[in-house]
């Protein structure tokens, strides 16, 4: 992989979990050569960020909650000038995972909530580093969606599905808005993800794969940190999928 000509700020939202995509994605875009600020809920990141150090990565660790507007924008100013920014935050907050349920019984409160996590905490930091970027006439935006909702559904959980649907419509609208200034703006699709929360029922769908388990955090974050390089320039409102194979499957009786 190509290493930054100079010492660019990647900003990795989400990243608290010492066994999740965040912090896999981070490791590896610090070993690319980049600055690397990482958020999440807790002061919990404070560790993270000591990790990465300790590999001989520059980092720093902020403690913030995305769902507040007035917060990201002071944390983009803490932060300094953006140029890669992976927006990995949702899905779960603390390793909670939302309830799920059929859709009449949802409450209101739970959709709002999936929707503000999971799609406009993007919306909040991508919005708060455009600006820089433009200015530069450079970045770099990878937003971390899941097969389910661009790809694949599941019963049960529209909300989740109706969000990450929704980041890859972010992506795409996005990607044409700022192509002209130097900007790519990608989606990945990670599949079943073996991170330290992953229930026993998406191991076991993990199995039934094509490749036959699932997959890593670290195999998810290579396929970020290229999208995030300079090798990708020409590379702008894609979805990669990483499952495995597991979306094309057709016949699902063999």
């Amino acid at each position: 992989m190509m290493k930054p000509e100079r010492r660019t700020i990647a900003l990795v939202t989400g990243a608290g979990s010492p066994t999740g995509i965040g912090f896999a994605v981070a490791k590896a875009l610090g070993h690319a050569g980049h600055r690397i600020a990482i958020t999440s809920m807790t002061a919990r990141i404070e560790d993270r960020a000591r990790e990465l150090t300790a590999q001989g990565i520059d980092a720093v660790g902020f403690a913030a909650d995305l769902t507040d507007p007035a917060r990201v924008s002071d944390l983009i100013a803490q932060v300094g000038d953006v140029e890669v920014l992976v927006n990995n935050a949702g899905m779960a907050s603390l390793g909670v995972l939302d309830p799920t349920g059929p859709l009449e019984d949802m409450a209101t409160a739970t959709w709002a909530g999936t929707m503000e996590r999971n799609l406009t905490t993007a919306f909040y930091v991508t919005r708060a580093c455009l600006r820089g970027m433009k200015t530069r006439r450079s970045g770099r935006i990878v937003n971390v969606a899941s097969t389910t909702g661009p790809v694949t559904g599941i019963a049960f959980d529209a909300a989740y599905g109706a969000a990450k649907a929704g980041m890859l419509g972010l992506t795409r609208a996005l990607c044409l808005e700022v192509a002209r200034h130097g900007i790519t703006v990608n989606a990945v699709a990670p599949g079943w993800i073996a991170t330290g929360s992953q229930p026993e029922a998406d191991a076991r769908a993990g199995i039934a794969t094509p490749i036959g388990r699932s997959g890593t955090p670290d195999e998810v974050a290579s396929c970020v940190a290229y999208l995030c390089s300079a090798g990708a320039s020409y590379l702008t409102g894609q979805l990669i999928v990483i499952d495995g194979g597991n979306s094309v499957v057709e016949d699902k009786s063999q």
